[in-house]
């Protein structure tokens, strides 16, 4: 449940998506000029990215560069870009430099997320500690730390403000899954997690798009609480996808939490069923499942219980936040795209 894991590797859900010669993500949004704005407008993203993690010395380069240039997404800054359509300076150069701050950030979690993991592969390549060592990941990510502090030191003390909290919160969540529910309730120790490792980012990326565009404050607030929402949801759908879904569906391979030994939320709430199905579950997961033969056995199980439902009524739950939030938002074809991301999101579970 990493935040590397936080957005599907497949599409945005706001259209059909490409890639330019950038690197910059292409996104159609249904709307020609709020299209040609937003890729536009991604294209500097990307430039000034690669403009800032280009400095220093080549060594650091090299290592800090090394995810940036596997791609991703960028759903992150685009969603900044998005919600400064909601102000009186979108798209600005303040603007700009907050998208690449939140992206920053998330390059930085992931690199310290792998050593966390001790994964071997990111975004398609060998991850930076398998490449090289834990030791020069982990200091990668303080390095896009420093980079990301600079560009907040141009925005002033509010956005400096702002990512001391946010910071302190991506912090405690990595913690907090670190040490484990302990004598907390499983299922609220998981939401914990999730709101903190992967809502708190994407909120803040529309809260400093916004801000920096000049919204008025009750759009920012909204903007950010959306975020937050779209945050949760895409955590849980992405974790019904791991246990539910085929391979050929969804490029990756069924139970890969539980072979980690991480369990999700569809996993939790068919521990917590008081059935035959639940019982047996309980004497099985104990740690990480080691040989395919349990695992297939267990998704059976869980595939008989009432996990999944259980876990898609939250998506549903948070789906219905997250428009409550745009509904606080003036009409346009932004508020639907981003109305369509959150939906699309929530169909890629069928």
């Amino acid at each position: 449940m990493s935040s590397g894991r936080t957005v599907p590797t497949r599409s945005h859900g706001l259209g059909k998506e490409g890639v330019s010669t950038t690197g910059a993500s292409q996104v159609e949004f249904g709307d020609p000029e709020l299209t040609a704005r937003i890729n536009d407008a991604m294209v500097q993203v990307e430039e000034l990215l690669h403009t800032e993690l280009s400095s220093g010395e080549d060594f650091l380069v090299d290592i800090v560069m090394h995810l940036t240039r596997a791609g991703g997404k960028r759903f992150r800054p685009m969603f900044a870009l998005l919600a400064s359509e909601f102000g009186e300076k979108p798209l600005s150069e303040n603007v700009i430099k907050a998208a690449v701050v939140v992206e920053i950030t998330h390059l930085a979690t992931l690199y310290h997320d792998d050593v966390m993991d001790e994964a071997s592969m990111r975004r398609g390549v060998p991850s930076a500690n398998a490449r090289w060592d834990n030791s020069v990941a982990i200091l990668a990510g303080d390095i896009l730390l420093a980079h990301a502090s600079g560009l907040m030191s141009q925005l002033g003390t509010d956005t400096v403000a702002h990512f001391a909290e946010t910071f302190g919160e991506l912090v405690t969540g990595q913690m907090r899954e670190t040490v484990g529910p302990r004598d907390t309730d499983p299922i609220e120790h998981y939401t914990n997690v999730i709101r903190e490792k992967t809502g708190v980012l994407i909120a803040s990326a529309g809260y400093l798009g916004a801000m920096h565009a000049g919204a008025a404050p009750e759009h920012i607030d909204a903007l950010k609480n959306f975020g937050a929402a779209v945050g949760m949801i895409f955590q849980i759908v992405d974790d019904i996808i791991d246990i539910f879904s085929e391979t050929h569906e969804s490029g990756k391979t069924p139970g890969t939490d539980l072979r980690e030994g991480v369990f999700t939320l569809p996993v939790l709430y068919a521990l917590r069923e008081d059935t035959p199905v639940g019982a047996e579950l309980r004497d099985i997961l104990t740690g990480p499942l080691e040989d395919d033969e349990t695992v297939n056995h267990v998704l059976e199980l869980l595939s008989q219980s009432g996990g999944r439902q259980a876990a898609l009524d939250e998506v549903y739950r948070y789906m219905d936040i997250a428009n409550a939030e745009l509904d606080r938002l003036p009409d346009s074809t932004v508020k639907e795209a981003l109305r369509n991301l959150a939906t699309f999101t929530v169909k890629r579970v069928g």
